[in-house]
């Protein structure tokens, strides 16, 4: 009587494996897109936020001598898109869609006028003041009218996303939306308000001290 032939396992390939991960991690990602839309189950599921952070430190104290003379809103689109060589969108790349508002502040610096940029006419009854040019401060955003329209990733972007936490994710499209902003305030005419605003508050205050004629002018 012959012994029944026994049949050895068949092995898996290698690729049938790694194509099974891949379904594996699509079906969680769509499951969790499909519970974030079935109602009641945001509610049960959902996150909570406890602020536990620690109190303000006072870093520097330092005098401000200038006058802000002017104050201007801005918001920008930003479009930023990162790509990879040799890859398609789809597979690796980012692109954002970034709505940046914030405000730019234009000032006079009167700590930098000396005396002899003042000058006054003997019976106290007109003044001449030089004062520097008006400069521009630094943008700063508005974090709650600034916000990403849409974020699109590529699929090993979205993959990444899941293992790894990123902080800074808009911190770049956060520095290129004040670098347009700024290059918005500089070609407008903040600083020249600022200028007209500063010389009718000299005037203003002068005037009330006794001198008939004030004349204001900018230079260094």
């Amino acid at each position: 009587m012959t012994s029944p032939i026994k049949r050895l396992p068949r092995r898996v390939p290698g690729w049938v494996k790694a194509v099974s991960a891949v379904v594996l991690v699509l079906a969680v990602l769509f499951a969790g897109l499909r519970l974030s839309v079935v109602p009641g189950l945001k509610d049960l599921f959902g996150s909570e936020s406890h602020d536990r952070s620690g109190p303000a430190l006072l870093q520097s104290v330092r005098d401000i001598s200038r006058y802000e003379a002017a104050s201007g809103t801005f918001q920008v689109v930003v479009d930023l898109e990162k790509d990879a060589r040799f890859l398609p969108d789809a597979l690796r790349g980012t692109r954002t869609l970034y709505v940046g508002a914030g405000t730019v502040d234009a000032y006079v610096d009167l700590g930098a006028v000396g005396e002899d940029d003042v000058s006054v006419d003997a019976e106290r009854t007109s003044a001449t003041l030089r004062l520097p040019h008006a400069t521009l401060g630094k943008p700063a955003l508005d974090p709650d009218h600034s916000y990403a329209v849409s974020k699109q990733r590529g699929l090993l972007d979205r993959l990444g996303d899941l293992f790894s936490d990123n902080p800074n994710g808009e911190q770049a499209v956060q520095k290129l939306a004040a670098r347009h902003i700024a290059e918005a305030a500089a070609e407008s005419e903040l600083k020249t308000r600022a200028e007209s605003n500063t010389t009718a508050m000299l005037q203003g205050l002068l005037r009330s001290l006794g001198f008939e004629e004030v004349r204001v002018t900018y230079g260094s």
